[in-house]
């Protein structure tokens, strides 16, 4: 039987939204509205709004927007790049890493009880596969 890749795309993508619809709850608990988690995970290795966007396939009106939000909240405060004067970097507060950490747990658990219908074979098998899929072509 033939496997067409948008329906595996399709399936992948069914079960991040249903893995994020399970800890939206645990997230509005942090303060956290579900693409603002997103922006506040990828801040710290993509420290600028337009990188956010790029990463995170976000307009980057949105981005500016959610930025603007967890400034706000206390998540992440904007700092002027010492190596260029005219950039500000997104730099996660302590509360911000604690949000992050958390919602990060969360997802994590409730993606492991996912996983936990899946042998430990597959498991294995899954991130094998999925490590092929994401290295350089």
């Amino acid at each position: 039987m033939a496997v067409d890749g948008a329906q595996l795309w399709t399936l992948n993508q069914r079960l991040l939204a249903v893995v994020m619809d399970a800890c939206t709850e645990e997230l509005a608990e942090l303060g956290l509205e579900t693409k603002e988690f997103f922006v506040l995970a990828e801040a710290e290795s993509s420290p600028y709004p337009a990188e956010i966007a790029t990463a995170l396939l976000l307009p980057k009106a949105s981005v500016t927007v959610y930025v603007r939000n967890l400034v706000a909240k206390g998540f992440i405060r904007r700092e002027i790049d010492e190596a260029d004067l005219r950039r500000h970097r997104l730099v996660l507060t302590a509360e911000g890493t604690e949000a992050r950490d958390r919602a990060l747990a969360a997802l994590a658990a409730e993606y492991d009880r996912r996983l936990a219908r899946v042998t430990p074979q597959d498991r294995i098998e899954l991130r094998r596969i999925l490590q092929e899929m994401l290295s350089p072509a």
